[in-house]
C-alpha cells in the first residue's frame, strides 16, 4: 500500500475508544439492560462532547478536516482520551487538513549528533526515529543491542527484532509483552503522525504479513508516546541489567529520538555496564576484518 487510509484510522481509532467506556463512566444514566453497542453511543459521545449527533457521526466516519481545536478538545474528553491517544487525535486530524503532506527526516545523521553520541562515554546512548530504525549508536549501545544489531540488514529495526525473532526477543527483553505491546503503539503514534512515510507503511505491512501478535495488538488502535522509564535487559555477556530510560526528542532533527540508558552508581546494574564497557573495548579490539559495522555513518 502506498499510504494509510487515514478515513480508517479515525473511524476505527474513534469507535474503538467510544466501546471501552460505560455511560456509569460518563456520569450518564444507563436506561434499561439492553443495550445493543458495546460503550456509548454515538449520540451519547455527540451530547458529553457538545456537538450534533450528525456532526459526530460524520467525524467517526472519518471526516476530522473540519473540526477545531476546541472540538478536539472536547471530543477526547468526553472518550477519557490519555495524553498520547489526544496527541494522535490532533495527529489525524492535521493529516486530515492537509492531505499528502508528508515530513521527510534527515537521510543521514548530522556529525555533530555523531560527536554527541561518542562523547557520552559511560551510558548506552543510541538515536532511532520513529519506525524504530536504529540509526547510530556509541560503543556501549552497540554492544548492549548486540542481538537486536545481529539483522545485518541495515539499519537495524527494533520492532522487527521483537516480532519477527520473538525467540530471541523474549530472551533479551525481561518484559517482553509489555515491550511487544508499546511498540506497536508507538508504531501507531508514528503512523498518525506520518501516514505517507512509505517505509513505515512497509514496516507495518511487514509486520502484519509475518506475525499474528503483531497484528492483534495493532488492531487494538492503543497508542503510546516515547517516554522516560525503568528497561529490563538480559545481556548474553552480563546477565540482566535494570536500566533507567531517557527518551529525548530532537528538535533539530524533528523526529529523532536520542536514548540513554543509565543506573545508579553502586548497583549491580551499575557494575553491569562496567562489564559490558570492558566486553565492548575488547570487541573494538578485534581485527577490522571481524569488528561489526559501525552504525551512525550511513543510516542505510
Amino acid at each position: 500500500m502506498a499510504t494509510i487510509d487515514l478515513r480508517t484510522e479515525i473511524k476505527e481509532f474513534l469507535s474503538s475508544r467510544r466501546a471501552r467506556i460505560t455511560p456509569e463512566q460518563a456520569g450518564l444514566p444507563a436506561y434499561g439492560g439492553n443495550r445493543r453497542v458495546k460503550g456509548l453511543r454515538r449520540e451519547e459521545v455527540a451530547l458529553l462532547a457538545g456537538v450534533s449527533v450528525d456532526y459526530y457521526v460524520r467525524m467517526e466516519r472519518g471526516s476530522l478536516a473540519g473540526a477545531s481545536d476546541g472540538v478536539l478538545d472536547a471530543l477526547a474528553s468526553a472518550l477519557h482520551l490519555d495524553e498520547a491517544e489526544r496527541d494522535h487525535l490532533f495527529h489525524l486530524a492535521r493529516q486530515s487538513k492537509a492531505p499528502g503532506r508528508r515530513r521527510r527526516p534527515a537521510a543521514t545523521l548530522r556529525p555533530a549528533l555523531l560527536q554527541v553520541l561518542a562523547a557520552i562515554t559511560d551510558a548506552p546512548a543510541w538515536i532511532c526515529n520513529g519506525r524504530y530504525d536504529v540509526l547510530a549508536t556509541n560503543p556501549l549501545a552497540r554492544a548492549l543491542y548486540s542481538p537486536v544489531l545481529a539483522d545485518p540488514r541495515r539499519p537495524a529495526n527494533t520492532a522487527r527484532f521483537v516480532y519477527l525473532d520473538p525467540d530471541a526477543a523474549r530472551a533479551f527483553f525481561v518484559d517482553y509483552d509489555r515491550v511487544a505491546r508499546d511498540v506497536a503503539a508507538k508504531l501507531r503514534m508514528e503512523a498518525g503522525r506520518n501516514p505517507h512515510d512509505e517505509e513505515l507503511i512497509a514496516l507495518v505491512g511487514e509486520l502484519s504479513t509475518r506475525s499474528e501478535l503483531f497484528r492483534r495488538q495493532w488492531a487494538s488502535q492503543d497508542v503510546r508516546l516515547h517516554r522516560s522509564g525503568p528497561k529490563r535487559l538480559h545481556h548474553p555477556v552480563v546477565g540482566q541489567l535494570d536500566l533507567d530510560v531517557e527518551s529525548m526528542d530532537l528538535p533539530s532533527e524533528p523526529g529523532l529520538i536520542l536514548n540513554v540508558y543509565t543506573a545508579p552508581a553502586g548497583t549491580a546494574t551499575a557494575d553491569g555496564l562496567a562489564l559490558l564497557a570492558s566486553w565492548a573495548a575488547s570487541q573494538e579490539e578485534l581485527d577490522p576484518a571481524d569488528k561489526p559495522a559501525p552504525l551512525g555513518t550511513d543510516s542505510r
